[in-house]
């Protein structure tokens, strides 16, 4: 892939092969803690980003009356849907080595 192709994340599910997600952490449990918690983060993140730019859209006094459709506001909500899912992401950042981490208890050792 050459540097002027953007790196592409699927939006669906991909089947991975489980030696490809334990290579990093020698422990298949270690690297799933790892890509949940990546995925929560993300997760966390895009959702405070849309509620910011949805209540930009916010008025104080709504009633059933006054409540309509506004295009840009289901224009954001439409691109929000079609991103790629946080474990989707938190997968590819991992894969990638996009990902810090650490265990403080292998380290001790």
């Amino acid at each position: 892939m050459s540097n002027t192709q953007k790196h592409v994340i699927p939006n669906s599910t991909v089947t991975r092969d489980l030696r490809e997600l334990d290579e990093k952490t020698d422990n298949i449990y270690e690297s799933i803690v790892i890509i949940a918690r990546r995925a929560n983060q993300i997760a966390s993140n895009v959702k405070e980003e849309l509620h910011s730019k949805l209540a930009e859209f916010a008025t104080s006094n709504d009633n059933l009356e006054e409540v309509f459709e506004n295009r840009e506001q289901i224009e954001i909500s439409k691109h929000y849907e079609r991103m790629p899912k946080p474990v989707l992401i938190a997968v590819d950042e991992f894969l990638n080595d996009k990902v810090y981490f650490r265990n403080p208890s292998k380290e001790q050792k």
